[in-house]
């Protein structure tokens, strides 16, 4: 029987073989993006170098003694390689479980593809048992707690948990999201939410699941 480490180790391994040569890839973050960035070390010869999605990542990478790129600066992003917190049949995620969904979500924006690695145990049905964070700017935060509970959550605020942004994070509970794009939507249109960590309007393009019967690869439908 696998284990849920072991799992999320062979995601990693299968995500090398999207990663182009002489490019600069953009990296995410979390326990299964550390374990591509160390299985990334092995070929970091190959590309040029890397756009990260954390603080947390990037001092990974370094270790690793791989390139760090501001995002700024790249015009060309061929591939965006990051985990997921819960991954539904249409490709939307709930992501931001780190507290990076915003430098998350504009990798992703950037990228051409974006493969999502995860085990089995992201995959779900229906989102929302993973409670969706938000972040939010931090004079707005009970502001927009009452805006979240309108719309049917429990809003938590992450307590003692800064963003690399300088902001709050705010984990909605007790959400059933049957309609991803819609929500994700209704949520940034709230005065001081920076973004929120469903990526349905940009979902991943590849799957790679780790199983107990091995690595299955998807695409979106």
């Amino acid at each position: 029987m696998s284990t849920q480490a072991e799992l999320k180790r062979a995601v990693a391994k299968a995500a090398i073989r999207f990663v182009p040569d002489g490019k600069i890839i953009g990296v995410g973050t979390g326990s299964t993006a550390d374990l591509f960035i160390d299985e990334l070390a092995a070929v970091k010869d190959r590309i040029l170098g890397a756009v990260t999605s954390s603080e947390r990542s990037g001092q990974r990478l370094a270790a690793h003694g791989i390139r760090l790129f501001d995002l700024n600066d790249v015009e060309d992003l061929p591939v965006y390689i990051d985990g997921a917190d819960e991954i539904d049949g249409s490709f939307a995620m709930i992501k931001g479980g780190g507290a990076a969904l915003t430098r998350e979500k504009i990798v992703a924006a950037v990228a051409r593809q974006f493969v999502c690695i995860a085990d089995e145990s992201k995959r779900v049905d229906v989102l929302g048992r993973f409670p969706l964070p938000v972040e939010v700017i931090p004079m707005a935060r009970r502001y927009v707690a009452r805006r979240l509970a309108e719309l049917g959550g429990q809003p938590k605020w992450r307590e003692g948990v800064v963003t690399d942004n300088g902001n709050v994070i705010l984990d909605v509970h007790g959400l059933r999201i049957t309609d991803p794009v819609g929500l994700e939507t209704a949520i940034d249109g709230i005065v001081g939410v920076v973004t929120n960590g469903l990526f349905a309007r940009r979902g991943a393009d590849v799957l790679l699941l780790g199983t107990t019967d091995g690595v299955i690869e998807s695409r979106r439908p």
